[in-house]
């Protein structure tokens, strides 16, 4: 039985088992015995991890679909598309053979969002300017990383200020997997923001295939069948596949761009007409290193470099708590092992992406669906990698999996992560404080970034209050107000002009 079948029954921990001996060099290398894995359960890890995330394929060429401050497109959609596909593979290949992590990385979504409405889209900005901004983030990130900064932070947060980190992003990608699916839809109006599915209830073809898929994926979870993650995503998108057949409801937007509110939300489940497709790589090293400097002024680039390095910087610490947290791989001070590596290769992933031409690449917390099916090592970060760089071929056959049959991994991930919040002293106001404000805070603002500045934030103010400031660690009282700067980046860039 797995660790997440495992925490499904109860929250309490079982003793670990003595580490068993390892059958292979694959086995030794990967540490797949002594983690408590076998090869088969890290493959279909990976292989959950890749089919959860594989969205980002579709969706990284909508965000970077726009014009740049000239008026200029950055590629064709196939092309980014492909060099997404190719990154993303590259480096978390990179991250499983380097960390021995379960952790895949891939363009960061919201980061993308950044670069094409916030800096790409400024006036007399290209799309090269734009990436390099990028690419000076990821390098000024890494130097950090090597001088040992970026780990000396991590490890001044406090153990239950990580166990808060990691409960928020649970209940973060829960509610993503419910957006995805379009379980939970916005109104439009002020009041209530937000309803069930488009209309108040379930009533669309593709809100019912997501309430199979999750019904199903929880059935077979509790019944401790093994793979229910990956059979529940297959099952779920043949399911899908006969429904569109059928209704046929198409997408979220018809062909002349019209809303379809009843259409499936992201890629719309039908069988291609071709499987193999020549990938074009074009938009490789399409960036400008310094071209920025002279089209919106040295401040403006100090402050657009600053606001992605500390968006990176902290998403990435959460992350890897949370899916360590998760994989039980977690030191007594809520460390993860191989921190250094882990933090190096997240490093230059962000520097690898802008470098690229898509944008920066970072950890994605949807690996913690590959750990909920069993992954516990860096082969299941190989696994997915292969997957991309097949993806890079195959993007046709990728693009038939909706979001409706991927979601209900995230959602029941979120749930297990959660499981962690009885960890957390919630009669001492100095700690439930902070930790609550982590928690709410990520779904309700799409952040771990904000969920994370405000319980920092919180928890030096109180600590201040209970006259316990001489006990802060000295980085507590830094990051604090590098938070507190990100909070009021806003005002702050207008008043420096």
């Amino acid at each position: 039985m797995s660790d997440t079948l495992r925490a499904m029954a109860s929250t309490e921990k079982a003793a670990p088992a003595a580490p068993a001996r390892p059958t292979n060099a694959l086995d030794r290398y990967f540490k797949i015995s002594e983690r408590g894995s076998t090869i088969g359960t890290e493959v279909r890890g990976g292989l959950v991890t890749f089919f959860t995330m594989a969205y980002i394929i579709v969706l990284n060429p909508i965000i970077l679909g726009g014009k740049d401050g000239t008026g200029a497109s950055l590629a064709s959609p196939a092309t980014i598309a492909a060099t997404t596909a190719l990154v993303a593979g590259v480096l978390t290949i990179l991250m499983g053979t380097v960390a021995n992590f379960p952790l895949a990385l891939a363009t960061g979504l919201g980061i993308n969002a950044v670069v094409a409405v916030s800096i790409a889209a400024l006036p007399d900005m290209t799309w090269a300017d734009a990436m390099g901004i990028v690419v000076m983030e990821g390098v000024i990130i890494l130097i950090l990383v090597l001088t040992g900064f970026r780990q000396a932070v991590f490890n001044a947060v406090p153990v239950w200020l990580k166990t808060a980190i990691s409960v928020g992003i649970g209940l973060f990608i829960a509610f993503i997997g419910l957006v995805d699916s379009g379980f939970i839809r916005s109104t439009g109006v002020d009041s209530p923001p937000v309803q069930l599915g488009p209309a108040g209830s379930i009533s669309t073809w593709p809100l019912l295939v997501f309430v199979v898929g999750l019904v199903l994926m929880v059935v077979l979870m509790a019944k401790k069948v093994r793979g229910a993650i990956l059979i529940s995503i297959v099952v779920t998108t043949i399911v899908a596949i006969v429904v569109e057949s059928i209704a046929k409801v198409g997408g979220a937007f018809g062909a002349d761009g019209t809303p379809n509110p009843a259409g499936f939300r992201l890629n719309v489940p039908k069988w291609p007409t071709t499987i193999v497709d020549t990938p074009d790589f074009g938009l490789l090293g399409h960036f400008s290193l310094f071209g920025s400097f002279h089209k919106i002024g040295v401040v403006a680039v100090v402050l657009l470099v600053f606001s992605l390095l500390l968006a990176d910087f902290f998403d990435t610490m959460g992350t890897m708590v949370a899916v360590g947290s998760e994989a039980g791989l977690l030191d007594e001070k809520g460390n993860p092992p191989r921190t250094q590596q882990i933090l190096v290769v997240d490093s230059i992933a962000a520097a690898a992406g802008g470098a690229a031409g898509i944008s920066s690449n970072t950890s994605y917390i949807e690996s913690a669906a590959g750990v909920g099916e069993g992954a516990r090592t860096g082969l299941a970060s190989v696994v997915t990698g292969i997957a991309f760089l097949l993806a890079t071929f195959l993007a046709p056959l990728v693009k038939i999996i909706p979001s409706e049959a991927a979601a209900p991994a995230l959602v029941v991930v979120g749930y297990l992560m959660v499981t962690q919040v009885s960890g957390i002293d919630w009669k001492s106001y100095e700690i439930a404080v902070p930790a609550f404000f982590t928690i709410v805070l990520m779904p309700f603002t799409y952040s771990i970034t904000a969920g994370i500045g405000a319980g920092v934030i919180f928890y030096v103010i109180l600590q201040v209050v209970v006259g316990k400031a001489r006990k802060l660690h000295p980085l507590m009282w830094l990051i604090a107000a590098m938070f507190v700067l990100y909070f009021v980046r806003g005002p702050l860039s207008n008043w420096l002009g």
